[in-house]
C-alpha cells in the first residue's frame, strides 16, 4: 500500500472536500471521525465523485488505542487535523466540551504520532487565533490575540501546544492553516455543508430559509463600522480551502512551525451577501435585522500573500460560484444527507 495521509474529522465539512482532492491527486487516504457532526452517506458520495473510497474507521480522536491502532495498520504519512467542535456560540455554553475535544483531542493524537514515529501534521487552524484587538487585514505575523469564545481560545491553545511540541522535538513538521469563512461546495453538488440542527454559519443558514427549511434569517446588528452597517467576513470557497491543505503538504518536506492564512482578502458583508444570493439564485431571502451577537467583530479578512509567494496557493472561485455551488448543493439535498 502507497503512504498514506489520516484525515481525522473526514467525514466533516470541510474534511469531505480535502479527502475528494487528496483523493483525485492519487493519494490513500484513511478517515478517523466519529460522525457526531457528520453522516456516513457523505462516503457514498465521495466515491460516487472519485471513483475512489477512503478507508474509513469509525472513532475518537481522545481514543489513544483507537489511534494506536489505525497507525499500526495504516502506513500513516501525514495527518490532516479536523476533528474538533466548532460552534461559537455552543463553545460559550460548553467550554468544558470544547477544551476536551479540542485541545485534549489534540493532545492525545500527537502522542499517538509520537509513538508511531509520525511527524508531519496539519492543524485546521482559524482566523479567530488573531483576538478582537488585531488590525486588518490579518497577516501571519501577528501574535495571537486575545479571543472571544472558548472555540476561538481552544484553537490558539491547540496552535501553542504544536508550537510547543516542535520546540521540544525539532524534527516535526507542523503545518497550522488559519482559515477564514469557508461556503460553497462541490460543483458535483453532492457534498456540501449539512449542519445538525439550526445552522451557526451565515451561508446554510441562507441556503436553508431559500431552500424552505428556516422561516427567516436574522441578521444580528445593523449599526457596525462598516459600508452597510453590517458584519464583514472574508469568505472562500471550500474548494479552494481543501486545495489549500494539498499545497501545504509541500511545506512539511522541511521541518519547523509554518502558518498560512487561507482567505480571498476580500471581505463581504452580510447584507450584500443577502442580495447576491437573491440576484444569483433568483431565490427572496427573507430577513429580519436584530440586535448584534456577542462575540461578533465588525469585519476581518486575510492578507494571503504568503500562501500564494511560498505555496502557490491563491483562492481562485468567486462570491458568484461560491453561491451557486451552495444553491446547486441544496437545491439537490433539500433535508441534507437525509433523503
Amino acid at each position: 500500500m502507497n503512504k498514506a495521509v489520516l484525515v481525522t474529522g473526514g467525514a466533516g465539512y470541510i474534511g469531505s472536500h480535502t479527502t475528494v482532492e487528496l483523493l483525485e491527486a492519487g493519494h490513500q487516504v484513511v478517515i478517523l471521525d466519529n460522525l457526531c457532526n457528520a453522516n456516513r452517506e457523505v462516503f457514498n458520495r465521495i466515491e460516487q465523485i472519485t471513483g475512489n473510497a477512503p478507508i474509513f474507521i469509525q472513532g475518537d480522536i481522545r481514543n489513544s488505542l483507537t489511534l494506536d491502532l489505525v497507525m499500526q495498520l495504516y502506513p500513516i504519512h501525514t495527518v490532516i487535523h479536523f476533528a474538533g467542535l466548532k460552534a461559537v456560540g455552543e463553545s460559550g455554553q460548553q467550554p468544558l466540551n470544547y477544551y476536551e475535544n479540542n485541545v485534549h483531542g489534540t493532545i492525545v493524537l500527537c502522542q499517538a504520532m509520537q509513538r508511531a514515529g509520525i511527524k508531519r501534521l496539519i492543524f485546521s487552524s482559524s482566523a479567530t487565533v488573531y483576538g478582537e484587538e488585531a488590525p486588518v487585514p490579518y497577516i501571519e505575523t501577528l501574535p495571537r490575540g486575545k479571543t472571544s469564545n472558548p472555540y476561538g481560545t481552544s484553537k490558539s491553545m491547540v496552535e501553542q501546544v504544536l508550537t510547543d511540541l516542535y520546540k521540544a522535538d525539532p524534527e516535526w513538521s507542523i503545518v497550522l492553516l488559519r482559515y477564514f469563512n469557508p461556503i460553497g461546495a462541490h460543483d458535483s453538488g453532492l457534498i456540501g455543508e449539512d449542519p445538525r440542527g439550526i445552522p451557526n454559519n451565515l451561508m446554510p443558514y441562507i441556503a436553508q430559509v431559500a431552500i424552505g427549511r428556516l422561516q427567516q434569517l436574522s441578521i444580528f446588528g445593523s449599526d457596525y463600522p462598516t459600508q452597510d452597517g453590517t458584519c464583514e467576513r472574508d469568505y472562500l470557497h471550500v474548494v479552494d480551502l481543501a486545495i489549500g491543505h494539498l499545497k501545504s503538504m509541500q511545506a512539511l518536506d522541511s521541518a519547523g512551525i509554518h502558518i498560512y492564512n487561507l482567505g480571498t482578502g476580500q471581505p463581504v458583508s452580510v447584507l450584500s451577501m443577502v442580495k447576491t444570493f437573491e440576484e444569483v439564485t433568483q431565490q427572496p431571502l427573507p430577513y429580519r435585522i436584530t440586535d448584534r451577537r456577542a462575540g461578533d467583530l465588525a469585519a476581518f479578512w486575510a492578507d494571503a500573500s504568503k500562501a500564494e509567494n511560498e505555496l502557490g496557493w491563491k483562492a481562485e472561485r468567486t462570491l458568484k460560484q461560491m453561491i451557486e455551488d451552495t444553491w446547486r448543493w441544496q437545491s439537490n439535498n433539500p433535508n441534507g444527507y437525509e433523503r
